[in-house]
């Protein structure tokens, strides 16, 4: 489960603070599909990193299976990374010098796996996603459907609980989100937890349940 108890985070950009999130008390359960939802500037991006591992709150906290994110090191937050949470960004990030096979394999070979086997997986999650035929492809080659897809067998390479979408579908058309949102929703009967950010309220009304972000706090 994820837990978050009065998640603030403020930046600073010299004299000026802005406070990005104020006191966000959300749970999360073990399989759920959850969007949250809320206009530009809302903190929805902000929770995400910090739900991600990707940041540290100002002050409050962080729970996933019980241990407080905040007090792990670097390393320590490395780890539930690598080894809990997959990652789906809006523009994708992609590495373009590689093809679609390499690119899913890229984190494996982070996390120290055998060549041969990390491939024979790529090929594998490609083929999940609909890109068994795309896997010499580079991300330039493909339509931006097909690299969000791409992305999707990245994040789930290294076998995530966790996969945190932010903005999946928002760079790319809509019969191609509905694709994305399709094996999403795939991905959670397969039992993995689904967090999804959007400002698209069809998007939002397919997850099982939706959280509204306005001003850095969740509404009830």
């Amino acid at each position: 489960m994820i837990r978050t108890e009065n998640l603030t985070k403020v930046y600073r950009m010299g004299e000026v603070e802005v406070q990005a999130l104020r006191d966000v008390n959300l749970e999360i359960q073990d399989s759920e599909f959850i969007a949250i939802i809320g206009p530009s500037g809302s903190g929805k991006s902000t929770l995400l990193n910090l739900i991600g591992c990707l940041d540290k709150p100002t002050s409050g906290a962080v729970f996933i299976d019980g241990i407080d994110t905040g007090k792990l090191s670097e390393n320590g937050l490395a780890e539930i990374r690598r080894e809990k949470i997959g990652f789906i960004f809006q523009q994708f990030n992609l590495i373009h010098t590689l093809n679609a096979l390499e690119n899913v394999a890229l984190p494996m070979f982070f996390a120290g796996m055998r060549h041969e086997t990390r491939m024979e997986r790529a090929e594998e999650l490609l083929a999940k996603v609909g890109l068994g035929d795309r896997i010499h492809h580079k991300p330039s080659e493909l339509s931006g459907g097909e690299q969000q897809r791409m992305a999707i067998a990245r994040a789930l390479s290294n076998d995530p609980e966790i996969i945190i979408g932010d903005e999946p579908t928002g760079n790319i058309d809509t019969e191609a989100g509905k694709v994305i949102m399709d094996i999403l929703e795939g991905l959670n009967r397969e039992g993995r937890t689904i967090i999804v950010v959007t400002h698209d309220a069809e998007i939002a009304a397919r997850a099982g349940r939706t959280k509204r972000m306005r001003d850095g706090k969740v509404l009830d």
